[in-house]
């Protein structure tokens, strides 16, 4: 089976620091992945050189069997490439639906219209209205951006990203800033999204990424330290040593 996403000897340096060497990953179609690791370890630098935002030392990435390694970003959402990042980035002054309707209009090069001046726009709307629905914030449709709670102005951010419509959707750290009870819910909430969509996620959170992740990888100092299930990642001693901590497993 043609993996969704895959590296071979991924490697970015910043003159003599290397933050990523040789990495060589594969995400399955539909996986629900996890990248965990201690501060530094490399994770988003890792998604950073996936997306594009920056161009790796050296190394390949593809997308299904595309070498997208030198694409830039705008080709690589266009390619069914999306992502969150650990601080959101929305629009304080759009209601919920609006903001997804725009990202809706954007994928389909119609960004600069203004969906209420023209009909045209009713498909989009209905689009938007089934993916707040698809994230539980179709209540929230109308209301601004700037007055939901933190939590909910995540799930819209992963909104805008499911609005690309990606194959493989990128989140990094989206549990950050928010109380755990609501953080359990927010996962809940992207565990429920189609398979058609491969999720690789970073997250701090050890309960959250064993609750909801199927495969987990960990780094270490800019490299792969171990990969498996959740199971074997939680027996293995190397990573509690490194990063859970004995205590937490013992």
């Amino acid at each position: 089976m043609t993996a969704a996403l895959r590296t071979e000897a991924l490697s970015k340096s910043f003159g003599e620091f290397a933050a990523n060497s040789d990495i060589n990953l594969s995400f399955a179609a539909g996986a629900r992945h996890a990248l965990i690791g201690p501060n530094g370890a490399g994770k988003t630098t890792f998604i950073n050189l996936l997306t594009g935002v920056l161009s790796p030392s050296g190394g390949e990435v593809f997308l299904r069997d595309e070498r997208i390694t030198h694409l830039p970003q705008h080709a690589r959402v266009k390619r069914g490439m999306t992502r969150t990042f650990q601080i959101n980035t929305l629009f304080p002054g759009l209601s919920a639906l609006e903001s997804v309707v725009l990202a809706t209009c954007e994928r389909e090069g119609r960004g600069g219209v203004w969906w209420r001046t023209t009909s045209d726009e009713r498909s989009a709307i209905e689009e938007a209205h089934e993916i707040l629905s698809r994230l539980r914030l179709d209540r929230d449709a109308d209301t601004p951006t700037r007055a939901l709670p933190y939590g909910k102005q995540r799930l819209l951010e992963i909104a805008l990203a499911l609005a690309a419509r990606p194959t493989v959707l990128l989140l990094d750290e989206p549990a950050a800033g928010i109380p755990a009870a609501e953080s359990a819910e927010l996962f809940q909430v992207i565990a429920q999204l189609p398979r058609d969509v491969t999720i690789v996620f970073i997250e701090h959170d050890m309960k959250l990424v064993f609750r909801f992740a199927e495969r987990i990888t960990v780094l270490v100092g800019g490299t792969v330290l171990t990969e498996g299930t959740p199971d074997e990642i939680s027996r293995d001693a190397r990573v509690r040593e490194v990063y859970l901590g004995e205590a937490q497993h013992g």
